[in-house]
């Protein structure tokens, strides 16, 4: 009897269910029925002709193709032995050494030479790339493999011309005992053990169980092997038992396959990557599948908009998660160009743009060790413009060069007019968008001492100059390249730059595929007080600067600064008190994973706090200061102590200035000592395992096992994204089992924020922007030109009589005196008594519409809408503006304000402690009297509040184990209250120091925070109240769950039914009858048929009681759910279903 072939269209689900009792072999006919759909050809492992059952290939297949793709060769049967000896007898002296060089060799092939010299030795390759159905593919289960003593038989392996390329591992789907874990495991140990014979030419590994599937490689770890969730870009990404189908259709397909093979499977440089292997790092990497797809859709793009092709030269913008491998991206697109667009960019030259040190570290050091794989000639960074100029001049093509955008200047000027150059920007949001010109307005030249206008001028010096920023200078000296941009958090001016976004790839799709691990967010605010008499005289200080003058806006901008002002973040007795906290915490998440290494990150706003943190916490820690090699070296061996280097636990990353008082001068070093700090704390085994940074190292700066990050500086916005996600990655220590091979120790869980600032309302606003599946919308161009030009035209009429055109002349010094011209030109008019529009004075009015052509500028000038004359034009209005500021505004401007209020609140700070859940241990009456009055002791309104949700949470937490559908709604309540507490005024979040102005409003939110605390009080004895309802209403607690989802289901119908309350307490009994009769069998709820007896009377039952008089699933499906979560949570602690609470509760404080 024939096999039953199925349609590409069938489900797998449908094989497993038609089964009844699944078993391995079924689900392993499965996956060779869908690999058979697929165009692969079946053969079963015992059926192989012509095979030993210690050769790997399968000859007859791969002699076969020899045959026909060098049938015009001549080839003699022992020239084809000899090619096929070649690729049997490839090896090493290691595994991996011995995989390295078998993938190589069938994937870009040899030069075969006639051993008579007959003919002209050709290029063989063992698989036809170019025409992938010339290809033999099979697919071979239950394939006998020996080595030596030792036999396995693989489920699955995938033979191109008779090589295995992909070993499939399967686990049966129902048995709950075998994991996808156990597969990997099954591969990458014992396989690798006993059978590196057939592993060797395995580029791909596949481990599944039916309900998830994921792809890797042999030498990765389990963390490391990653679903593929799509078969085309623009389908939805799969889940559960379509992540098979996904996986097979979209990475399995012979065409596929062959794709990831050839160009996806990265190894580095032969001699970097078997030195990395020696160190215990085997470097093989297989792409996920958003790399794969972003990889071809970003190299269709630039190709569309070559300039040779007549485009524009943007090649678009790929907006990646940060974390999800975007620098892996640039390096699989740079060999995408090099090798598949030959056509129509020839051997083009790739640049890898950076915009800082440790980028062009970290991403040199990717390519540099990447020339075998890019195959595009000389790949190099460079140390000096002039190097930069001299190679890009002379280079004619091919070639992959790595630099930052900052090497690029006014001095540059034309290097290359080619075409087939292909410039990718990483991190494009940053330093690479400043393509416009500016206005730099030098009025009064700049000494040693204070300026004085008596001091005679270098009108050399003087004038307002043109100038332009870095992109424009790399485009100047690239005309013609094509412009592509990588960012994880894209913002307008990247849009109109590079281009629209090509592919994305977000925050939430990373952390769904497990590419990236969970963030978690704790606020942990340390609140500094302001003497009340000192906040009263700074108040009225702003009065006083009111009313002579200074503007509203300048006051209220003040004030904000002052907020969050260094000199309060500064202050010594908070930095102490932080400081103990993040010891503590620090000291804590160790102890809870102490085999796990967990590397640290401290934010600071500025360079003198991160010195002061730092020495704070070496006077708490001495140990912490002093470089050692580690801090207990009795864990590691003398050999292992050889290698490794003396530095301090905890360091500072900052710039130095040449002003810097001599200990913070030397700590901070130069920039050879911040590399080798970069280099120490990615070296899993230094001692180095906290960093204080300020600005550096919080973009682009990748160190898995760093998984803690103490914020105490203001963040937004995309600057925010990236500081987070510094803690995304994913990792787990390095461990060797008792023969040496490596395996997966502890694995980090998530990354943590632990905020000392307050930044929760910027995370979700940053989050909403930027974590989603689209990023957040970009500036409407077209209607911000038709803005800009009305405000143009209103402009010129509010100066027209003035003549301008010495500001369009190349005479800085001359445009200067234009400005000045032109503000006393409008003072003039006013002091004439000119008004405009009603009865506005001239400079009202120039100020008011220069504002807003200022705002339709900052859209239209990125996107490159505006013509050279429209760009000059808003430059001279808008330094006409800034003159007429300076000398009709009060002298009380924002900086001045900043620097009076700064002294005064030096003078009056004190500091309270850091707000925080408490640590509590042993039970907790949350009822009881001690607790009650505990709480009213708290006086910290955050801190009461966030000390009740925790328990809340417990309690609710708890009474789900007994009534679900109502503790769902109490958790609902929960999360309410608390979204509306997170949402309050982010004046909470900072402390204010602006007087009583500025008190009221805390005070009013404080409040609030009463009122909301208030509100979870009497959740509290809600919650207490409904536990204890059943015996209000005569019945047991089982039978009011029951009872519960009757209510519920009856007042949420659409619309709502009539059914008395007597009579759901008749029907909540008679459920609990046949629940109890079921449960009489031990295996009731996974017993088949027992379960569909149950569903059959719950059916009947319903119907015979009228209700709901509609039939609606819903109250079938909910009393189900809780006869399970029954049986989940009471049945291992009590089957006589004994009520698990007392009349009044206790419960556990969360550690």
């Amino acid at each position: 009897m024939g096999r039953k072939r199925f349609g590409t269209n069938f489900s797998l689900c449908s094989i497993i269910m038609a089964k009844g009792k699944f078993y391995e072999s079924e689900y392993e006919k499965a996956v060779v029925e869908l690999l058979k759909a697929e165009g692969w050809q079946y053969t079963h492992g015992e059926q192989v002709h012509n095979r030993r059952v210690d050769e790997a290939l399968i000859e007859d297949d791969l002699r076969d193709f020899i045959k026909f793709s060098s049938k015009d060769r001549e080839l003699t049967d022992d020239e084809i032995n000899t090619i096929i000896a070649r690729l049997r007898n490839t090896g090493g002296s290691t595994d991996y050494e011995a995989t390295f060089n078998t993938v190589e060799l069938y994937r870009v092939g040899f030069d075969f030479s006639y051993p008579d010299g007959r003919a002209n030795a050709f290029h063989f390759d063992y698989i036809d790339f170019e025409h992938w159905d010339n290809n033999i593919f099979r697919v071979v289960n239950q394939f006998e493999i020996h080595q030596g003593n030792e036999t396995r038989i693989p489920d699955v392996m995938l033979f191109v011309n008779g090589i295995p390329v992909a070993i499939l591992e399967l686990k049966n789907p129902t048995d709950e005992n075998a994991t996808i874990r156990d597969a990997h495991s099954q591969i990458t140990v014992r396989y690798r053990r006993d059978i590196m014979n057939l592993l060797k030419y395995c580029a791909l590994a596949i481990i599944s169980d039916g309900s998830s599937s994921r792809l890797g490689n042999v030498f990765a770890d389990y963390e490391f092997f990653y679903s593929w969730k799509k078969v085309n870009n623009e389908d939805k990404p799969s889940k559960g038992v379509d992540e098979l189908l996904s996986m097979i259709k979209g990475a399995l397909a012979p065409k596929r396959l062959l794709s990831i093979i050839r160009d996806f499977v990265y190894f580095p440089d032969k001699k970097y990557a078997l030195a990395k292997a020696d160190e215990g790092k085997e470097i093989e990497v297989v792409c996920r599948y958003p790399q794969f797809f972003a990889t071809r859709r970003l190299k269709d793009n630039i190709m569309l908009h070559l300039r040779s092709n007549g485009g524009d030269g943007k090649g678009g913008t790929y907006f990646g998660a940060t974390g999800c491998g975007k620098t892996y991206t640039m390096l699989f697109l740079a060999r995408q160009l090099a090798l598949r667009c030959k056509e129509k960019v020839g051997s083009p030259t790739v640049i890898i743009i950076v915009d800082r040190e440790d980028l062009e570290c970290q991403t040199g050091k990717l390519f540099a060790n990447s020339i075998n794989f890019l195959s595009n000639g000389q790949v190099r960074t460079f140390d000096s413009r002039e190097d930069l100029g001299r190679e890009l001049s002379l280079r004619e093509q091919g070639g992959v060069y790595i630099t930052t955008i900052q090497k690029f200047s006014s001095e540059t000027g034309l290097l290359n007019e080619r075409s087939n150059i292909i410039c990718i920007s990483d991190e494009a949001h940053r330093t690479q968008n400043n393509t416009g010109s500016k206005l730099r307005i030098v009025d009064r030249k700049k000494d040693d001492g204070e300026n004085s206008i008596d001091k005679p001028q270098d009108d050399t010096k003087l004038g307002a100059f043109i100038t332009y920023g870095f992109a424009k200078y790399l485009r100047d000296a690239l005309p013609n390249a094509t412009y592509v941009g990588f960012t994880g958090t894209p913002v307008d001016e990247t849009i109109h730059v590079f281009g629209g976004i090509v592919d994305s790839y977000s925050m939430r799709q990373a952390r769904e595929d497990n590419i990236t691990v969970d963030i978690s967010y704790e606020p942990r605010l340390v609140h500094v007080n302001l003497d009340k008499e000192q906040s009263d005289l700074i108040e009225q200080y702003y009065k006083t600067c009111e009313e002579e003058g200074a503007k509203t806006d300048d006051i209220d901008t003040s004030k904000r600064a002052m907020s969050s002002l260094n000199v309060i973040l500064g202050n010594p007795d908070r930095l102490e008190r932080m400081a103990r906290d993040i010891i503590a915490y620090y000291d804590k998440r160790i102890e809870d994973q102490p085999e796990l290494l967990q590397k640290a990150m401290i934010v600071c706003s500025d360079r003198a706090i991160a010195f002061n943190l730092h020495n704070t916490i070496i006077s708490l820690r001495p140990e912490w200061g002093k470089a050692v090699k580690a801090l207990d070296e009795s864990k590691y061996t003398e050999d292992g102590l050889r290698t490794m280097e003396a530095v301090p636990f905890v360091n500072v990353i900052a710039t130095r200035d040449k002003n810097d008082p001599k200990a913070m001068y030397d700590l901070l070093g130069d920039k050879q000592h911040r590399k080798e700090l970069d280099r120490l704390f990615k070296d899993e085994r230094s001692n180095f395992h906290i960093v204080i940074v300020v600005d550096m190292w919080i973009t682009g700066f990748d160190v898995p096992s760093l998984n803690m990050l103490f914020n105490d500086k203001p963040l937004q916005k995309h600057t925010l994204i990236q500081t987070i996600s510094r803690v995304n990655r994913k990792f787990s220590n390095v461990v060797l089992d008792e023969d040496g091979n490596r395996i997966s120790g502890d694995v980090k869980k998530n990354g943590i924020i632990i905020d000392y600032l307050g930044i929760h309302s910027n995370l979700q606003q940053a989050m909403k922007k930027y974590g989603g599946d689209e990023p957040g919308g970009i500036g409407d161009v077209n209607l911000a030109l038709g803005a800009f030009r009305n405000e143009l035209k209103i402009l010129k009429q509010i100066t027209h009589g003035f003549d301008f055109s010495d500001f369009f002349s190349d005479n800085p010094l001359a445009r200067l005196q234009c400005l000045q011209g032109a503000v006393e030109f409008l003072l003039m008019e006013e002091a004439k008594g000119v008004e405009y529009e009603g009865n506005v004075k001239p400079s009202t009015a120039f100020k008011s519409h220069v504002k807003r052509l200022k705002a339709a500028y900052n859209i239209c000038n990125p996107a490159g809408v505006l013509t050279d004359n429209e760009v000059a034009w808003a430059q001279l209005l808008m330094g006409v503006y800034s003159y007429l500021i300076k000398i009709t505004d009060s002298h009380h401007d924002v900086e001045s304000m900043n620097r009076h209020v700064e002294q005064m609140v030096k003078e009056a700070i004190s500091c309270s402690s850091v707000e925080t859940i408490f640590d509590m241990k042993g039970e907790i009456d949350i009822y009881g009297e001690d607790f009650l009055k505990e709480l009213e002791d708290v006086k910290m309104p955050c801190t009461k509040f966030e000390l009740l949700v925790k328990l809340l949470r417990k309690a609710i937490k708890e009474y789900k184990k007994t009534n679900k559908t109502r503790a769902e709604h109490f958790y609902k309540l929960l999360q309410a209250t608390i979204e509306e507490y997170h949402n309050r005024d982010s004046l909470t979040y900072v402390n204010q120091v602006t007087g009583s102005a500025v008190s009221s409003t805390v005070g009013l939110v404080e409040d609030r925070i009463k009122t909301l605390t208030d509100q979870l009080k009497s959740l509290f004895g809600e919650l207490q109240a409904d536990k204890m309802e059943f015996k209000k209403l005569g019945i047991s607690f089982q039978e009011k769950a029951f009872y519960d989802i009757l209510i519920e289901v009856r007042d949420n119908a659409d619309p709502p039914f009539e059914y008395p309350d007597e009579k759901c307490i008749e029907l909540a009994k008679k459920i609990k009858e046949l629940v109890d009769d079921s449960s009489l069998y031990a295996d009731w709820l996974n017993n088949s048929k027992v379960r569909d007896r149950l569903a059959n009377q719950l059916t009947k039952l319903f119907w015979k009681n009228g209700y709901p008089p509609e039939w609606d699933n819903v109250v079938f499906d909910k009393v189900l759910e809780q006869v399970e979560n029954f049986k989940e949570n009471l049945f291992r602690y009590n089957q006589s279903y004994d009520y698990p609470y007392s009349d009044t509760t206790s419960i556990a404080a969360e550690p």
